[in-house]
């Protein structure tokens, strides 16, 4: 399995449309026409890597804001919303979670549970890729 490597530079297979965290939702789980029509297409998004839930995983939470603890491991904490699951093609390079990174990878959303790590979901972006910014 390859790694999920960081990459300096966007990919330039295709375009890819910009998403903000604040776009995403109307209220709720409810998401914004733009979420919508971005559904299976190519996009980035700018956030933090959350404290990963295990030491090798292809997967990481991608959050709006730095976490310097795992937003899932306490159950005292309030669950974030604002918040996307990202699904790698590889190990993940786990980022320090100050650094602000941009990740590039397909849009899909709907609730979904995934099978491996039983993390439900929302918003994924799949077959993603990041790096620095």
């Amino acid at each position: 399995m390859l790694a999920a490597a960081l990459s300096n530079m966007p990919s330039a297979m295709a375009a890819a449309a910009t998403l903000a965290f604040n776009e995403l939702y109307v209220r709720g789980t409810e998401p914004t026409e733009k979420t919508r029509s971005l559904a299976g297409k190519l996009v980035t998004m700018q956030g933090f890597m959350a404290p990963p839930l295990k030491a090798e995983a292809d997967f990481f939470v991608l959050t709006k804001m730095p976490m310097a603890v795992c937003p899932f491991c306490d159950s005292t904490m309030d669950w974030p919303d604002d918040i996307v699951l990202v699904l790698t093609d590889g190990l993940v390079d786990i980022q320090p979670f100050t650094a602000s990174i941009t990740v590039e990878g397909v849009l899909s959303i709907g609730f979904r549970k995934e099978v491996e790590t039983g993390f439900v979901s929302f918003v994924r972006l799949e077959s993603a890729r990041f790096w620095r910014n």
